[in-house]
């Protein structure tokens, strides 16, 4: 893929993966971000109105497991520049959600057309971050080998309330073998600002998750008879939340079609 030669050369502002990365999708490229611009932090979408924007940021800060925010643009403004001086908010995402009364009504590549000047923009950490500690680690990640977009479920875990904002914790699953489930454990730990630890391990019955091969978002993954599914938190819950709230007007990304930032993954880890 074009937007990950350039991570072999000497990089320049001009020459980041993450710029080219935009840069590619501000000129139309759509496709899943897992494993676009290795070391470079994605990020989640949810641009709001201003009038639901302090209520959104406190459900943020009540549930900092799903929706931990990295970055949040000024009123009206397109652009977050400690996330990219470069960085457009309307194109520089592979596909977006246009939500209207909490209902997904278009599923463009470009949202300049509905873009407001009340509009606030939040990104959220995003646990492809936290990949690329695991498979520093040989650990495998199978929607990368598969080539797919990471299974993602609805759960009936409540998450935390705000003004308008409810609903259940959406989690994505990746498969390891016991020992190495606990070693994910510890690995992701040390990311708190990309979700962090996981929330659940086994059992996908106990958290609401009737059946596997049917995820809510993203594609669906085998996991081998001596695999555990192992669940994190996801930046896609405030989608269900939004869905739930039936907001009037909404923005996100698709689901697995992130914000390519120039942060650094490994910046976020903690220890």
């Amino acid at each position: 893929m074009t937007v990950l030669v350039a991570a072999q050369q000497t990089e320049t502002p001009d020459t980041l993966p993450s710029r080219l990365a935009r840069l590619a999708y501000r000129g139309g490229q759509v496709g899943s971000t897992a494993g676009v611009a290795p070391g470079f932090v994605q990020g989640n979408l949810a641009i709001l109105p201003a009038e639901y924007a302090s209520a959104f940021h406190r459900f943020c800060q009540l549930n900092p497991k799903p929706c931990p925010i990295i970055g949040m643009s000024d009123v009206g403004s397109p652009h977050i520049p400690a996330l990219g001086a470069d960085l457009d908010i309307r194109t520089d995402v592979p596909r977006y959600r246009i939500w209207r009364d909490g209902e997904v009504v278009d599923e463009p590549t470009d949202v300049t057309k509905h873009w407001r000047d009340d509009l606030v923009t939040f990104v959220l950490g995003c646990s492809f971050s936290f990949e690329e500690a695991l498979l520093d680690e040989g650990m495998p990640i199978r929607h990368i080998e598969q080539n797919v977009r990471v299974p993602m479920y609805r759960t009936n875990i409540a998450c935390g309330e705000a003004g308008p904002f409810a609903g259940p914790m959406v989690v994505s699953m990746r498969p390891f073998k016991p020992a190495d489930a606990i070693r994910a454990v510890q690995i992701t730990s040390r990311y708190p600002a990309v979700h962090g630890a996981p929330v659940h391990l086994g059992h996908p019955h106990l958290i609401g998750i009737k059946d596997l091969a049917k995820p809510d978002y993203g594609d669906p993954v085998p996991v081998a008879d001596d695999e555990i599914p192992v669940f994190w938190a996801c930046g896609v819950t405030p989608q269900s939340v939004i869905n739930a709230a039936r907001l009037p007007f909404a923005i996100t990304h698709s689901p697995g079609l992130m914000l390519v930032t120039d942060l650094k993954n490994r910046n976020m880890a903690v220890i």
